[in-house]
């Protein structure tokens, strides 16, 4: 009669050690079920579950295991499995898989206590466990450190919408971004990447700083304050704070150009995508004028805003139609696609305002950065804590990927 056997071997992480066992298995022409590895802090796990054929004595193999094992100073356990538990698990197979991404300045015991209960109270089983980001120096300054464990887990949730609401209210009161997203080929495949412009790829929103020059600061502020938090049509808002700009001369775009600040990971993540392969958009309801400066700067591929209407050297106070509102920003996800031959599930939007959600749904990957609470709380994922180059974890990035070339 065959035996199912789980050997599990831990110890120093030493090289040659997965050879030395196989050589010893594969005398008794043993079939490997399963096997996985992680080594954490140089610690090896090592597990193989395996089929010993019916006319081959387990005990003298598992005895050449054990006796490998000690040699190379590593502890060996052995776990008998019927084939009716062995069954059970290969029934499981075919269960829906998710990935749970932790993001955070610094990981704590606090953080995966609270997402890995949430994950079990909602039926989902732990599978794997990654750390993405880089090793942290102890004395790391916390603003400058970034952490990211992702989680792959199995199974199908009981009320997805309730388990997001969970992860978002453990989100907010513990300062950290929790993702979670269907494990797809897709998140895999990702090739179009979309991005708003003000208050995402740079820390400003322009057209408050051109108010502020043409000395109406505080009343397009407001505007654009409430606009962002869907409180007004766009559009309106959008007229009604241009029509305030009437008579700015045209030589304080440049000033204000050269001020502005891009976000944390802008060029870090830009100089990822493009490495990657990705062509990248700037989908925007700010102004062509300072797109086509981020443009230049990033290797931007393509760039759609807003034309301000200048003469003689002066704003009038419109802007050249079309307007680019929420609605024309998915349009042009959907167009984008299209064009580079995609699926809309191979794209990827990151805004912040209301006028961004449309496009946020649409995309395979909608992540509201920095966003507004009623934003944060509508789109499928947010990211708050860290830079814009945390997006790349959630396409499961590591840090080292990084260093390749």
């Amino acid at each position: 009669m065959r035996e199912i056997v789980l050997i599990n071997i831990t110890g120093e992480d030493r090289p040659g050690l997965t050879a030395a066992i196989m050589s010893v298995l594969s005398q008794t022409g043993v079939n490997v079920l399963d096997i996985g590895q992680a080594v954490i802090h140089d610690t090896l796990s090592f597990g193989i579950l395996v089929e010993i054929p019916h006319d081959k004595q387990a005990a003298d193999t598992l005895k050449d295991v054990l006796f490998t094992g000690y040699k190379m100073d590593q502890q060996v356990r052995f776990t008998p499995v019927s084939e009716q538990d062995y069954q059970h698990w290969v029934s499981g197979k075919g269960k829906s898989r998710y990935i749970v991404t932790l993001l955070t300045r610094k990981v704590t015991a606090e953080q995966l206590h609270r997402v890995s209960a949430i994950t079990a109270s909602n039926g989902l089983n732990i599978d794997h466990i990654d750390r993405l980001s880089g090793r942290m120096p102890l004395d790391m300054p916390a603003d400058q450190s970034k952490g990211c464990i992702e989680f792959s887990v199995r199974g199908e949730p009981k009320d997805v919408d309730a388990l997001r609401a969970e992860f978002l209210s453990v989100a907010q009161e513990l300062n950290v971004d929790i993702a979670f997203q269907r494990d797809t080929v897709f998140r895999r495949n990702r090739r179009l990447a979309v991005f708003d412009m003000d208050s995402t790829l740079i820390e400003a929103e322009v057209i408050d700083e051109l108010a502020k020059a043409a000395g109406v600061g505080e009343q397009v502020a407001a505007i654009t304050e409430r606009a962002m938090h869907g409180e007004l049509d766009f559009k309106a808002s959008f007229r009604e704070r241009l029509a305030l700009l009437e008579g700015l001369s045209e030589g304080v775009l440049q000033s204000i150009g050269d001020s502005l600040r891009l976000t944390e990971g802008a060029e870090t993540l830009f100089a990822e995508l493009k490495r990657l392969g990705y062509k990248t958009a700037i989908l925007s309801g700010g102004f062509t004028y300072f797109a086509k400066q981020l443009q230049a700067k990033l290797g931007i591929d393509y760039v759609y805003a807003n034309e301000l209407e200048i003469i003689d050297g002066k704003l009038t106070g419109r802007a050249i139609e079309p307007i680019v509102d929420a609605q024309r920003k998915a349009d042009l996800l959907k167009e984008l696609a299209k064009k580079e031959g995609l699926r809309l599930e191979q794209t990827i939007a990151v805004g912040d305002g209301a006028n961004d959600l449309p496009m946020l749904g649409l995309a395979g990957l909608g992540v509201a950065f920095r966003a507004k609470p009623m934003v944060k709380k509508s789109a499928r994922q947010a990211i708050s804590t860290l830079g814009l180059d945390g997006i790349l974890y959630l396409l499961g990035y590591r840090d080292r990927d990084g260093q390749e070339n």
